[in-house]
């Protein structure tokens, strides 16, 4: 009889230790999914900001005589 109590109280500890795990580890990936997000967001936005740099200073660099070559094609 008492084998059997002790092989529940076995398991239970078991699923104990299991659930802490789980909670810290879906705690330190909710962590490390907020810092991931903002270091993406944070490098896309580098980016658009360099390709629309870029961009405007090609159409700065647009004159009536580029304008007038491209009617011409």
């Amino acid at each position: 009889m008492f084998k059997a109590l002790r092989k529940g109280q076995t398991m239970v500890e078991y699923i104990i230790i299991i659930s802490i795990v789980a909670v810290a580890l879906i705690t330190v990936f909710t962590y490390l999914s907020r810092a991931i997000g903002r270091k993406t967001a944070g490098a896309a936005e580098a980016l658009s900001e360099e390709e629309g740099s870029k961009a405007k200073s090609a159409v700065d660099s647009i004159d009536e005589n580029t304008i007038r070559k491209l009617g011409e094609n």
